[in-house]
C-alpha cells in the first residue's frame, strides 16, 4: 500500500470500501505503537546488535545491525515499510539473527531525516501525518533504492559477522518488497533469497515495475500478499507466478487468507499473528535451501 503511482488510488480504495470509514482506515495503517510479543526461537544464538552509520553517495544511512555474538553467517538486508526504522523492526531482525543471520534493516529515508522518521502511535488518516510520511516515501525512487543497495550490501560484506562464501537474502515489507527486488537486481550473484511481506505495487504498468526486473534474477523467492491487497489487484499474482516460471525461478507466491496489508509488522494494529508466523517459517525454510 506503499508505492509512489497508487498509493494514493490505494487509500481512496480502502477509504470507499464498505467495511472502512476513513476513521478505521487511518487506524488500520498506523503502526499501533504496541509490539507484540514474538514466541522464542528454539535453539537461538546468543545476538549483538547495535546502531550503525553507513556512508552511501548521497550521505550516511542510519541502521541497526544485528549477528550472532560468533562466526560468520548468510547476511540479510531488511527494508522496512512506510514508517521506517522502529523498534519493532529492530526486534523482527533481533529475532532473525537468533536463527543465525547477520541482519542489517536500514533507515531508507535518511537522506531527509534520521530515524525514528514516523511519530509515535502515527495516524494515517490525519491529513498532515499522511503528507509527510508519503513525501518521504515519493523521495525514494527507482535509481536511489538502487544506489543504496550498493551501499548496503557491501557493508555487509564487509563484516566479520557475515559469511564470504554463502549466499544473502533480501527481505522487504510494504514500500519495501520492490526494493528487495532492486536489491537482487543490483547483486544478482550474491542475492540468493527474496521475500516480500505484503509487497506494495509489485505489478505496474510502468517501464519501471519491479516485476520486469524478475528475468535478471538468480535467488529463490517467498511472495507473501496480503487478502486485501489480492482483492484489490488479483492480477498481480498471476503475473508474478508466469513471471517466476518463465525465468525458471522457484517462488512460492501465495494470497495468505484474513490478511490485511500490513499483517506481518508486529506493531501494526492489523497483526495477523498465526499468519505471520507462518509467512516467517516459509522464509526461513526458503533461507536453509537458499543461502549456501
Amino acid at each position: 500500500m506503499c508505492d509512489n503511482d497508487s498509493f494514493d488510488d490505494m487509500i481512496e480504495y480502502e477509504v470507499k470500501s464498505r467495511s472502512l470509514s476513513r476513521r478505521q482506515f487511518g487506524a488500520m495503517t498506523a503502526g499501533a505503537g504496541v509490539v507484540a510479543l514474538l514466541p522464542p526461537v528454539a535453539n537461538a544464538v546468543e545476538v549483538t546488535g547495535s546502531s550503525v552509520d553507513i556512508q552511501t553517495p548521497d550521505g550516511t544511512a542510519d541502521a541497526y545491525f544485528v549477528h550472532p555474538s560468533r562466526g560468520a553467517h548468510p547476511g540479510v538486508l531488511m527494508w522496512p515499510d512506510i514508517f521506517g526504522l522502529r523498534p519493532a523492526f529492530e526486534q523482527m531482525a533481533r529475532r532473525l539473527a537468533e536463527s543465525g543471520y547477520s541482519v542489517l534493516v536500514v533507515n531508507p529515508f535518511y537522506r531527509i531525516q534520521k530515524a525514528p522518521t514516523s511519530p509515535p502511535n502515527p495516524n494515517f488518516g490525519d491529513p498532515a501525518t499522511r503528507k509527510a510520511l508519503t513525501s518521504l516515501m515519493t523521495s525514494l525512487t527507482p535509481e536511489r533504492t538502487a544506489t543504496d543497495a550498493r551501499a548496503f550490501i557491501p557493508y555487509l560484506e564487509s563484516q566479520p559477522s557475515v559469511s564470504k562464501t554463502r549466499k544473502m537474502a533480501a527481505i522487504g515489507y510494504c514500500m519495501g518488497g520492490p526494493f528487495a527486488l532492486r536489491t537482487a537486481a543490483a547483486f544478482p550473484d550474491r542475492i540468493g533469497a527474496v521475500c516480500t511481506f505484503h509487497g506494495a505495487n509489485l505489478v505496474t504498468n510502468g517501464p519501471d515495475s519491479p516485476h520486469l526486473l524478475i528475468p535478471q534474477l538468480k535467488a529463490r523467492f517467498v511472495i507473501a500478499i496480503a487478502a486485501n491487497d489480492d482483492k484489490r489487484q488479483p492480477e498481480a499474482k498471476i503475473v508474478l507466478r508466469k513471471a517466476f516460471h518463465d525465468a525458471h525461478l522457484h517462488a512460492d507466491v501465495e494470497v495468505y487468507p484474513g490478511t490485511m496489508h500490513g499483517w506481518c509488522v508486529i506493531d501494526s494494529r492489523v497483526y495477523n499473528h498465526a499468519q505471520a508466523e507462518r509467512a516467517w517459517n516459509k522464509m526461513l525454510a526458503m533461507f536453509k535451501r537458499a543461502l549456501a
